[in-house]
């Protein structure tokens, strides 16, 4: 794909006036006709509804998509273009276009020349679209010839990733809202659904097998059966309930309270969010990047996931990821705990909604 490179803010204004002015003949009215150009507004935006229009724009700018964040000061999106025509688009669609060096198209091929040369247990990469750069991550596992090769894979790759360490260890969550228990162990309810008209709950590919009966109690009676079940690959599954009694579409906040849920949304880098969990409960942060992989050991790659500096413990797995009311994630694993932080990753939603054809209730 061609594009035009504009590496600083400054060149891009003088560029534009450059053209402004010999397109006008260098006559003073028509340079003063172009100073009058219709000015666009940049729209104050809730996070979901920032996580919908920066859906929106990545499928108008095509290749010329290079990554969005939201700014929680401003209450504003930021999207990053690599020419004035793009940069146009976001304007005229209510966001702050932002010039840089790599489309999203780049940073995906960076994602997998690590796929191919770099997959070993113990690492992650996800787009971070504030630095421009696919953030690699290795934790304390990957040491000695390992951390060799990742080194020079992610120096080979220029400016478009760099590599970062982490004091924790890459697992899945896996112990085991609401607490659900299995013969597998314990882990988290994510969000109830319906399918078909019947009402379902998602949580955790990870936390089971499809035809595993679960109960909300140890050892008590079944109050569903998983249907389906998707990982590695995927980290998402589809629990039916036991009859056809709704479900309340909301999370519990663990401290006499309740988030209703009505709707799906995709995740913004910057979005603040909250998670709730069966082990340690409810605990708030941020998204820090998009389309992240996990290899998790044993061959447990997953990809496509939601970065955050959300803490979360084993049996968080499969729990609610949100943004008020809106359901963003589903707990998959990460690193740390929540007395000293670490990274955790969350399944979208909104993949695992339209993988199993069902809805939030």
């Amino acid at each position: 794909m061609k594009h035009r490179r504009i590496p600083t803010r400054r060149a891009a204004i003088a560029g534009g006036a450059a053209v402004a002015l010999l397109g006008a003949g260098v006559t003073f009215q028509t340079a003063n006709a172009s100073e009058e150009a219709p000015r666009f507004t940049v729209k104050t935006l809730s996070a979901p509804a920032a996580g919908t229009l920066a859906a929106t724009l990545d499928r108008t700018l095509g290749g010329d998509a290079a990554g969005a964040y939201y700014d929680a000061t401003s209450r504003t999106l930021v999207v990053n273009v690599v020419d004035e025509a793009a940069a146009r688009s976001v304007r005229e669609a209510g966001g702050k276009a932002r010039l840089v060096e790599h489309t999203l198209s780049e940073l995906a091929g960076a994602g997998r020349t690590l796929k191919n040369r770099a997959t070993i247990p113990g690492t992650s990469w996800a787009v971070d679209p504030v630095s421009n750069k696919v953030v690699v991550t290795a934790d304390r596992t990957v040491k000695g010839a390992a951390l060799d090769k990742l080194t020079q894979v992610v120096k080979g790759l220029g400016s478009k990733a760099e590599l970062k360490r982490t004091a924790g260890e890459f697992r899945p969550f896996i112990a085991g809202g609401d607490a659900i228990h299995s013969g597998g162990g314990r882990c988290s309810l994510g969000f109830n659904v319906v399918k078909d008209g019947q009402p379902h709950f998602i949580t955790a590919g990870h936390c089971g097998e499809t035809g595993s009966e679960w109960s909300d109690s140890q050892g008590g009676a079944a109050v569903g059966t998983m249907v389906d079940s998707q990982f590695p690959g995927n980290d998402f599954a589809l629990v039916k309930y036991a009859g056809d009694t709704a479900h309340p579409s909301e999370v519990n906040l663990y401290g006499g309270g309740t988030q209703a849920i009505t709707k799906a949304g995709e995740a913004t880098v910057g979005m603040k969010v909250t998670r709730s969990g069966s082990t340690t409960q409810v605990h708030d942060g941020e998204v820090t990047g998009l389309n992240a992989t996990v290899n998790y050991g044993n061959g447990q790659v997953v990809e496509g996931l939601i970065q955050t500096n959300v803490c979360a413990e084993p049996g968080d797995s499969g729990g609610s990821l949100f943004s008020g009311d809106t359901a963003v994630g589903l707990t998959s694993g990460g690193s740390g705990d929540c007395s000293s932080g670490g990274e955790t990753f969350f399944q979208p939603v909104t993949e695992a909604l339209s993988t199993f054809g069902a809805q939030i209730g």
